[in-house]
């Protein structure tokens, strides 16, 4: 038997499937695009469509409610439906494969394993804004994300002290001591925290309501902030850091500055989340360009030495594999998953 994982971004999809334990990936392959998402996945799959005996999905934002790997039934498949503002990007896409694996495959048990759940174990001054007790308690809290590649690494360096920094299209950084996240960079959205491909990060809210006063409504600046900032926006040019290295090295004005603002907002993230651990023992780049990028490896090597004797490591991100080991863990509990 086998297990089938589903990760749907804002704009592709990685699909894998691993063995009943979730530890051997058996066959793996990616598709640019979300339009046809059923067309592709039908004939990729047809070698293993007899085999499958569950389900994982990647859902990025699982509120307050969602805080462990979920079976996705008729009363569970609402309130994941009521998620989709949150993390408008990529919730969508998630619930539109689930809804695609019911109608092809009614009879298997799926599951949604949350970007937020690791997050979890946030003390309360992590996760509180500073904004009136009445809006906290409506749930406009801070959650995180990136919560399923940042397990993995937890996984891959158990270290006491460790700093995950997730840097791809979407960027974060998380303090984990003992296995458990107890600081992070991402907020009640992905938008909060480093300056990422088009997303902006941090921005001042004073900034927001300047913008809102001169007759921009939420859904333009939504537009704004979401996919014409980050390192787009900055530059003019792109927000593919590979194009914008290359660029930054042809003397390129906005590619140089976009790089140099990511590296400074980088390195004022992961010094803050060694503030929250009281020191570091390791520091892991993943994602795409953390996995990757030796140069900006070597950077911050040299320009964080203050922190003092670290472990710098590259990680590759496998949220598709760490995805299969937890609903591996669901069934090796005996928990099933109803559909429908």
């Amino acid at each position: 038997m086998a297990i089938l994982v589903l990760n749907l971004g804002s704009s592709s999809l990685k699909a894998a499937v691993f063995d009943a334990s979730g530890t051997q990936r058996l066959w793996s392959n990616s598709h640019s695009g979300l339009s046809d998402v059923g067309a592709w996945l039908e004939p990729a799959l047809a070698p293993w469509w007899d085999r499958l005996s569950r389900a994982g999905h990647r859902v990025v934002h699982g509120g307050e409610r969602f805080r462990a790997p979920t079976p996705i039934n008729a009363s569970t498949l609402p309130e994941l439906e009521a998620l989709s503002p949150l993390a408008p990007l990529h919730n969508p896409p998630a619930l539109a494969a689930i809804g695609w694996l019911q109608q092809r495959r009614p009879d298997l048990p799926q599951w949604a394993c949350f970007d937020t759940a690791f997050h979890a174990t946030l003390p309360e001054a992590a996760y509180s804004y500073a904004i009136p007790q009445a809006l906290r308690r409506q749930g406009y809290r801070r959650f995180g994300f990136h919560g399923i590649n940042h397990q993995h690494v937890a996984e891959q360096a158990p270290g006491p002290r460790l700093i995950s920094v997730h840097l791809g299209a979407g960027c974060s950084v998380a303090a984990i001591a003992g296995g458990q996240c107890i600081d992070t960079s991402m907020g009640f959205t992905p938008m909060e925290g480093l300056v990422m491909a088009t997303r902006c990060g941090s921005i001042d809210p004073g900034l927001l309501l300047a913008l809102l006063q001169t007759g921009r409504d939420a859904s333009d600046l939504g537009e704004t902030l979401n996919h014409q900032s980050g390192l787009a926006g900055l530059s003019g040019l792109s927000g593919d850091w590979t194009e914008l290295r290359a660029a930054a090295a042809q003397g390129h004005n906005g590619a140089q500055l976009a790089v140099e603002v990511f590296v400074h907002r980088l390195k004022a993230g992961i010094a803050a989340m060694a503030a929250s651990l009281g020191g570091v023992d390791q520091i892991a780049l993943t994602g795409g360009i953390g996995a990757n990028d030796n140069q900006l490896l070597e950077q911050l090597q040299a320009e964080m030495r203050w922190l003092g004797s670290v472990q710098w490591l590259q990680i590759p991100a496998d949220e598709e594999g760490m995805i299969a080991r937890l609903i591996s863990d669901q069934a090796d509990r005996g928990f099933g998953a109803a559909v429908g």
